[in-house]
């Protein structure tokens, strides 16, 4: 197994076999540049670019590890992206003496965690949001139209999808202000307007789209998962009731729009490549244009945590993984560019709620309480149907290795009351 010559725990997130890319600042360089998780330090690569180490590779030259975002390293390509990965993870290899063994370089380039800050990983010009778990449509279906009517007759031939808005994508940590807006409680004979009452988190997981396309020119499924530079943690927060009022008949606005957290550290599609695994059997077979002949699905264990004000420590809601996904990562690529959409580097391309075939595998609170009908046990008293204020809702997921894991950190808000009523608008 490959080693790093910087000590890492087996349960880290962050081994050499991960190297997450992420931007961050610190407190005596205050410019962001861009950096790698290694356990529990940060590798500065504008640094060791400074230094040479990426002297054969396509970036040199180029200072894109010297800017506040990575979009200019996306946009270099599938290519880089290879090159520049196998390089750190040579130069921080057990038995590669270029950072191991200078003393000087590795005081520069190797900064701990715990004094940087992290800031958000990429400029993102646009967000678009699926519908791509098959338990979760089933499930929402089941609630709203009935069980024999769940999924809508488009469902199993295309990778049903809205547009989001990337203002908002904020980074984890951010706190989350209470939405509010119109809604219809099932008895009102008129809409009521004041804060959302039924705000849910949907556990979900993001990637960033690499150079792109050009408009009027379509992403094929064989060019699909080289144009994915890496993925990232998404809690797309979604107010339900106001949902419900306003989705007819265009779909979700500002139920969506006010809120979506990420996490800072963005997972190269190719440090998955060990946890491919096929995905569920999609029958009817899909359209040409979206048949994959290779393994679409990743092994990814995800969990949803929640701790509410006054509870001494977290509770875990929700155990999930993201191959129960029944649209894989291509496909929902492919189908957005299939029209003549151009895709831009840096864009955000979201899963919608993960959900798998068991109770605690729902990734809502709308599924988890089945539409509040079973509220959720907290313990000390304590029970949830919807978000309430002060909660803190954090999302975490890994793929487990033999003695290592792929992690991706967590992404984590705290709800926060409106500052808005129907008395002071």
């Amino acid at each position: 197994m490959l080693r790093s010559f910087i000590d890492v725990d087996p349960d880290s997130h962050f081994p050499i076999q991960n190297l997450p890319y992420g931007v961050f600042c610190r407190s005596d360089k205050s410019s962001p540049r861009i950096g790698v998780a290694i356990g529990d330090y940060v590798l500065d690569l504008a640094v060791v670019d400074e230094a040479g180490c990426f002297k054969t590779t396509p970036v040199a030259g180029k200072g894109v590890f010297n800017r506040p975002s990575l979009n200019a390293f996306i946009g270099l390509g599938h290519t880089a992206w290879q090159e520049v990965r196998s390089t750190i993870q040579k130069l921080l290899s057990a038995d590669e003496a270029t950072l191991r063994d200078n003393e000087r370089l590795r005081a520069e380039a190797l900064i701990p965690q715990k004094e940087i800050k992290l800031l958000m990983p990429v400029e993102i010009g646009d967000y678009t949001d699926f519908y791509a778990s098959k338990e979760h449509a089933s499930n929402v279906g089941t609630m709203f139209r009935g069980k024999e009517n769940a999924l809508m007759d488009n469902w199993l031939h295309l990778p049903v999808g809205y547009h989001g808005r990337a203002s908002s994508v904020v980074l984890s940590g951010t706190e989350i202000r209470r939405p509010v807006g119109q809604s219809k409680p099932p008895h009102a004979s008129q809409p009521i307007f004041g804060p959302s009452q039924q705000l849910d988190f949907e556990l979900e997981i993001g990637w960033f789209v690499g150079p792109g396309n050009k408009l009027g020119e379509p992403i094929t499924i064989a060019q699909a998962e080289q144009q994915i530079f890496g993925l990232v943690l998404v809690n797309d927060w979604s107010a339900r009731d106001i949902q419900a009022w306003e989705y007819r008949p265009l779909g979700p606005f500002l139920s969506k729009s006010f809120a979506t957290s990420i996490s800072p550290w963005v997972v190269p599609l190719a440090a998955l490549e060990p946890f491919r695994v096929d995905g569920p059997t999609q029958d009817p077979e899909p359209l040409p244009y979206l048949q994959q002949q290779n393994k679409g699905a990743f092994d990814i264990h995800l969990e949803a945590h929640l701790q509410g004000e006054g509870m001494s420590e977290a509770q875990r809601i929700c155990t999930t993984n993201f191959r129960y996904m029944y649209w894989s990562m291509a496909q929902q690529t492919v189908h957005h560019t299939v029209a003549g959409c151009n895709l831009r580097s840096g864009d955000l391309l979201a899963s919608g709620t993960i959900s798998g075939p068991e109770k605690n595998s729902r990734g809502c609170l709308l599924e988890l309480t089945w539409r509040g009908d079973d509220p959720i046990d907290l313990g000390s008293g304590q029970q949830r149907v919807w978000l309430e204020d002060g909660d803190q809702l954090t999302i975490t997921g890994w793929c487990q290795g033999d003695g290592y894991r792929v992690g991706f950190g967590e992404v984590t808000g705290r709800i926060l009351p409106p500052l808005v009523s129907d008395e002071n608008i």
